[in-house]
């Protein structure tokens, strides 16, 4: 027998959820031949067969969580490997002699529980006391059915699980700060394109005050300003958040960002975009004013230490654009903050 793992995907990415199976047990496959489509935080991968051979086994059910370098799929080797490429049949080993029933298991002794594994685990996990159970099985065996039903939810899967773990890890070791303002927009024309407004003042900013536009490392620690200006742009879904990234922003021409986000809109919504289009943000976009909300107290992803939020555009008495800056207090000062989003405000303020 030869196991195929998951094997990594890449990104960072420590598992994946099985979407199809694109090949049943029993069947015989050549190399690289699609063997299932897994879904990650960013993206759906479709993994191709390592070799050619005999499907023995397949070692997770579609909709299963399964770690990187976890058992994925049983191929057969000797003489059964090769039963879809060779000519003719082969002899079959004789078949075994059936097995005598198995002893019937002793009666529970007075005080003991008698339980399957699997019940005795999920009993741990719903906190019920097995002793306090009284088993409706064989010689007072207690069963998944005696535990009563489980507590109702929908399982987080894909996108959606990959995020709430991102956030929950996020919140735990970012030391999180916000800063409001709201920057009066009056002069802009009356349609403006508010992203790309948007997307031009961050720039201007990250190059004002370039330790926003970092990576920190805790371990040090550290803050490594970086060169380009790569701007995560949050975009929502009804499978989950996606942030996709627009790589050296501050050398794209408003129509060359149009065109960018206008694709990437797309590709969340199709989930056509590869991983590498998530990859490595310096610093992030949040535009959620679209929907509603003036100001918003944002989450930091790491290694990043900002990301500034846009919120519903007020009129009364002047249009105004209500923005927050969240930061990473570790790496970013309040007052390197503050400038930042001062350099941020200046460049709104002009007409165009």
């Amino acid at each position: 027998m030869k196991t195929f793992n998951l094997p990594d995907l890449g990104e960072g990415l420590q598992e994946a959820e099985i979407v199809t199976w694109h090949v049943h047990e029993g069947d015989h496959v050549v190399a690289e031949q699609p063997l299932v489509s897994v879904e990650t935080e960013k993206a759906v991968v479709e993994i191709p067969s390592p070799q050619s051979g005999h499907i023995d086994k397949l070692r997770a059910e579609e909709g299963a969580i399964v770690a990187v370098g976890a058992p994925l799929v049983d191929f057969a080797e000797g003489p059964r490997a090769d039963t879809g490429a060779v000519v003719g049949e082969l002899e079959e080993a004789a078949p075994e002699k059936p097995k005598p029933p198995a002893a019937k298991p002793p009666a529970a002794a007075p005080g003991h529980v008698r339980a399957a594994p699997a019940v005795r685990a999920a009993a741990r996990e719903r906190g019920i006391d097995l002793s306090a159970v009284t088993g409706t099985g064989p010689d007072g065996a207690i069963t998944l059915a005696d535990l009563g039903p489980p507590q109702t939810g929908v399982p987080l899967r894909g996108a959606r699980r990959a995020m709430a773990l991102n956030m929950a890890r996020a919140w735990a070791e970012v030391a999180h700060a916000t800063i409001h303002d709201a920057v009066d927009i009056d002069p802009w024309p009356a349609a403006p394109d508010v992203t790309g407004r948007m997307i031009r003042a961050l720039a201007t900013a990250c190059r004002a005050v370039p330790s926003l536009n970092a990576r920190f490392d805790p371990r040090g620690p550290s803050l490594q300003p970086m060169e380009t200006i790569d701007i995560g742009i949050a975009i929502d879904s009804p499978d989950g958040l996606f942030v996709p990234v627009l790589r050296d922003a501050a050398r794209l021409s408003p129509a060359d960002i149009r065109e960018k986000i206008e694709a990437f809109k797309d590709g969340v919504a199709r989930r056509t975009l590869p991983p590498d289009a998530f990859r490595d943000p310096t610093i992030t976009l949040s535009n959620f004013g679209t929907i509603a909300g003036h100001h918003a107290a944002l989450i930091v992803m790491p290694p990043q230490v900002a990301i500034l939020g846009v919120g519903r555009m007020i009129t009364r008495p002047v249009r105004a654009l209500p923005l927050s800056l969240s930061f990473d207090h570790r790496a970013v000062t309040g007052g390197e903050a503050a400038r930042f989003l001062r350099a941020a405000m200046d460049d709104l303020e002009k007409p165009t």
